[in-house]
């Protein structure tokens, strides 16, 4: 039982990105090289991130809110930004679209963000002898983290790669974006400011990540019409 359960766990949080990939013109594009580079610069991105996070933040003994510790978070997680700039602008890429090259890096960050993160404490802890729901929210968490790094790469080629684009959309991009790069330390903020429990952060990024799929598709959309 506990093995199936581990299974059934891995599938949620795994299972997603192999379903994405091959039911999209990904897998006809042969874009999986793009994918696997682009995981190899997040893994380096995530070292970067744990280098400051381990010299510039102090060990909190309790588990309350601390403005000024989660500001130099949200500061330190824009090196997220900084790495998916590198992955959409300075890797070699095959012969594909830009709409194809955002979903492929946006795909492989997700992918190492997910084995980075959850599949060591899906190992150990999914097969205990006890059921427990956490690792089903974590699945869910994995698939909202998937959806929000496909948006925060749409925005970023809109951003870096896409010139002749609407200058009344420029802020909204940016907006956007800067939410989406935001989003651990808005959720560090509803669970350690306002105590929600994980049910109810989970609930709220599928929510958010959905909205910000959608205004990311109606924006990439918009910047891909011929302008008058």
């Amino acid at each position: 039982m506990t093995l199936f359960h581990f299974f059934n766990c891995a599938i949620l949080t795994f299972g997603p990105h192999a379903v994405y990939y091959s039911a999209t013109p990904l897998s006809e594009y042969d874009t999986l090289g793009t994918s696997i580079k682009a995981a190899v610069v997040y893994l380096i991105t995530a070292l970067v991130k744990l280098v400051c996070l381990a010299t510039f933040l102090n060990v909190s003994e309790t588990d309350s809110f601390d403005p000024y510790q989660e500001l130099l978070k949200a500061l330190i997680g824009f090196i997220d930004v900084a790495g998916l700039y590198f992955a959409l602008t300075q890797l070699t890429h095959r012969n594909i679209s830009q709409c194809h090259k955002f979903q492929a890096v946006g795909l492989g960050w997700a992918f190492a963000d997910s084995v980075l993160h959850r599949l060591a404490p899906l190992w150990v802890g999914a097969r205990g002898l006890e059921f427990t729901w956490d690792y089903i929210f974590q699945g869910l968490e994995a698939n909202a983290n998937l959806v929000l790094s496909l948006s925060l790469a749409a925005l970023g080629s809109l951003m870096w790669l896409r010139k002749n684009k609407p200058k009344t959309l420029i802020p909204i991009i940016y907006a956007c974006a800067g939410i989406v790069a935001t989003m651990p330390s808005i959720t560090s903020y509803l669970r350690q400011g306002l105590g929600w429990h994980l049910p109810k952060i989970v609930g709220f990024e599928l929510f958010t990540s959905l909205a910000m799929a959608f205004i990311s598709w109606q924006l990439f959309a918009a910047c891909q019409r011929p302008s008058n």
